[in-house]
């Protein structure tokens, strides 16, 4: 199991650790629904140091990048970070990503944690091109301070100014007297906010500049559980559950990441999918019956046909309503189509919903 350059930290605060990804991470501190509003309301700190980081640097950076990413990395500018995913050559994906771009010839991409050999094995497989990867996961560490108070909270710690800082761009800088830290406006909450990389060696003294910082604006720790019903409500994949080498980008409603302008691996028979239309999409619900949508269980029709199976599930702390995700046939797909989730030997009765699930 490994730590992060903070695990000592999250132990010293109480909070309960948990294997995730072959990492020790804190899954809650004071508990679920105190966190998660905590990031609603005010401002809270993640340790994702567990997230992979792969720089690609050289003359064809880009022609890689553009070879294994289903978007369009030739509009990315420096200071941009981009969506994407890595499509597989079976229809699937590989994994969801950040791509970053610090100039034409350097660029970061941005993992899941779980995959992060089986990414890099991936990319390295199909690179012919000008250009190198390095593999830095074990020695960044990275802070996502999320919430409506971010910038108020971490201001006095940076010249960069944080409050023009535009969704999803970046600059590095000097924060809490650590050169060259790249302050990214990404997250994975819904709720604004940053996401802060630098040294392993620089953790401590960052976590401890962060919370000084921003003591006055009811800054707390946040574990992996509230990470996890934050991004359920804004209806955002994760993958392992929403995604997988089995989910077309097109099924999971990734068509807006998935750009036929160039060529990528697998992009002809996505491009066919695309035109034949899906036959299953990954939909938002909500239930109507009392009772909570969990991972894996069915889901049926009105006839009581198992029809797909629930992919993300939970009590939404924001919205008081029991909310998932999962796939259906494109037939039940539309907002209001009436469906069932099987509890055991009960069907709870539920409706397909737009996402995000919470507005703001």
């Amino acid at each position: 199991m490994k730590n992060t350059a903070l695990t000592a930290v999250h132990e010293a605060l109480g909070a309960k650790m948990v294997p995730f990804a072959g990492y020790n991470m804190p899954v809650q501190y004071e508990g679920v629904i105190a966190e998660h509003n905590n990031v609603r309301e005010h401002v809270g700190v993640f340790d994702v140091s567990h997230m992979g980081e792969f720089w690609v640097r050289g003359p064809q950076a880009l022609d890689l990048i553009q070879k294994v990413t289903s978007n369009d990395a030739s509009k990315l500018v420096p200071g941009k970070v981009q969506y994407s995913c890595l499509p597989n050559d079976k229809g699937g994906i590989v994994d969801d990503l950040l791509v970053y771009c610090e100039d034409e010839q350097n660029f970061l991409l941005v993992v899941n944690a779980s995959n992060i050999e089986k990414d890099w094995n991936w990319i390295s497989s199909h690179n012919s091109f000008d250009c190198v990867m390095e593999n830095d996961s074990d020695t960044i560490s990275l802070l996502a301070i999320q919430g409506p108070k971010a910038v108020e909270a971490l201001q006095s710690l940076t010249d960069i100014n944080l409050a023009e800082m535009k969704y999803y761009t970046f600059e590095k800088g000097t924060f809490a007297g650590v050169d060259n830290v790249i302050v990214s406006a990404t997250g994975y909450t819904g709720a604004g906010g940053f996401e802060i990389y630098f040294p392993n060696a620089d953790a401590q003294k960052i976590w401890d500049a962060v919370f000084a910082a921003g003591a006055d604006s009811n800054i707390k720790p946040i574990g992996l559980a509230a990470r996890d019903t934050l991004r359920l409500e804004m209806g955002f994949c994760l993958y392992g559950n929403d995604i997988d080498d089995t989910t077309s980008p097109l099924e999971a409603g990734l068509g807006w990441i998935t750009k036929f302008t160039k060529e990528f691996i697998n992009s002809e028979a996505l491009k066919a999918q695309k035109e034949e239309g899906v036959s299953k999409k990954l939909v938002g619900f909500e239930l109507i019956d009392r009772g909570i949508p969990r991972h894996d269980y069915p889901i049926v029709d009105s006839e009581g046909n198992e029809v797909g199976r629930v992919t993300s599930g939970t009590m939404s702390p924001s919205t008081g309503k029991a909310i998932g995700l999962g796939y259906v046939p494109t037939g039940l797909s539309a907002a209001d189509s009436e469906i069932g989730i099987q509890v055991r030997n009960k069907v709870l009765k539920a409706k397909v919903v737009k996402l995000p699930f919470y507005k703001g």
